[in-house]
C-alpha cells in the first residue's frame, strides 16, 4: 500500500513517506498542528486513497478506554431477565448477546484491513492513552468478563491526532511514528485551492489570500483555517465578487467565529474607516 493523497487532499513528500512506513511497518502514526491543519481529514484520506473502511474513536475528558473496545448493555440484560422475549433472539445467559462493539473492537473484529482514527487523543488522561497504546500495539484486548481475547487478524492502520492541549506521555510518544503538520504556505495553500477549485486563479483569488493571511496575523483567539479559507472562496466566487470587493472583507463571519474575534474585527474596520 502507497499513500500519494486524494484528489481533494493535498499531500507533502514528508508527509507522505511517513504514512507509506507507518503503513509498512504498523505503528500508530501521531499528528500534532494547530486544529484546521487537516489531521483529522488525512485519516479519511488514507481511508479513501486505499479503499479501506474507517472507525473513528472521538476523545472526550471522561473517556474510560475500555468502552474503545466493547461495553455490555447492563441495563438490556436486566429487561430481558425480567421480561424475557423469546421473539428478540437474545439469550440472558449468553454474555455476547450483550456486547456493544466500540470502534477498537469493530476495527479487530473487521476481516479487512481498516483505518482506526483516535482523534484528539490529548483529551484523554494519560494512563488511558498508555493502555490504549498497549491494545494497539499488541492488536488485542482482553473481555474482562469471560477472560476471552479479541485478536485482530487485520491490524488496522492507526491514526491518531492531537491539538496538544494536554502533554503525551513519554511511553506514549515513543511508541508512535509522528508528524507535526505545519500550517501551509501561501504557495502550500494554492496547491491545497487548486484541488478544491481548479479552475479559480487571478486577481481574486490573490485577494483572498492577501486577506486570509493577513486575518491569521493578527493574533485573533480562533484565527480562520483550511477550512474556513475553502468555504470563504465558494461564498465569494458564488457572488461573483470583484477584487476589490474581496479586499473589503465580506462575509467576514465564515473566516470569524468566535464573539470575541468578530467584535475585534468589526472595531478595527471602523478604526480604519472600512
Amino acid at each position: 500500500m502507497q499513500f500519494t493523497g486524494t484528489g481533494k487532499y493535498f499531500v507533502s513528500a514528508e508527509l507522505a513517506q511517513i504514512v507509506d512506513m507507518a503503513l509498512a511497518l504498523n505503528k500508530p502514526l501521531l499528528l500534532t498542528g494547530e486544529p484546521g491543519t487537516g489531521k483529522t481529514q488525512l485519516a479519511f484520506a488514507i481511508a479513501e486513497s486505499l479503499g479501506l473502511g474507517m472507525e473513528i474513536l472521538r476523545a472526550k475528558s471522561t473517556f474510560r478506554g475500555e468502552e474503545a473496545a466493547y461495553t455490555q448493555d447492563t441495563v438490556l440484560r436486566l429487561n430481558d431477565s425480567r421480561f424475557p422475549d423469546a421473539a428478540s433472539g437474545r439469550n440472558v445467559q449468553n454474555f455476547y448477546d450483550y456486547i456493544i462493539w466500540g470502534p477498537i473492537g469493530r476495527a479487530f473484529k473487521a476481516t479487512e484491513r481498516k483505518v482506526l482514527l483516535l482523534d484528539e487523543i490529548d483529551k484523554t488522561e494519560s494512563d488511558v492513552q498508555d493502555n490504549l497504546l498497549d491494545v494497539l500495539e499488541d492488536a488485542e484486548f482482553t473481555i474482562r468478563e469471560t477472560n476471552f481475547v479479541v485478536k485482530a487478524e487485520k491490524p488496522p492502520v492507526i491514526i491518531i491526532t492531537s491539538n496538544a492541549k494536554r502533554e503525551l506521555s513519554d511511553p506514549f510518544l515513543r511508541r508512535c511514528f509522528c508528524h507535526h503538520i505545519s500550517f501551509p504556505s501561501v504557495e502550500e495553500m494554492r496547491q491545497i485551492l487548486a484541488l478544491h477549485f481548479p479552475d479559480f486563479e487571478g486577481p481574486v483569488l490573490d485577494a483572498a489570500l492577501r486577506v486570509f493571511y493577513d486575518l491569521r496575523s493578527r493574533g485573533y483567539e480562533k484565527s480562520p483555517a483550511t477550512s474556513e479559507l475553502i468555504q470563504w472562496i465558494s461564498a465569494i466566487r458564488r457572488q461573483n465578487f470583484t477584487p476589490e470587493e474581496v479586499a473589503k472583507i465580506p462575509l467576514s463571519g465564515i473566516l470569524l467565529k468566535r464573539t470575541a474575534d468578530i467584535l475585534q474585527f468589526r472595531g478595527a474596520k471602523r478604526g480604519s474607516g472600512g
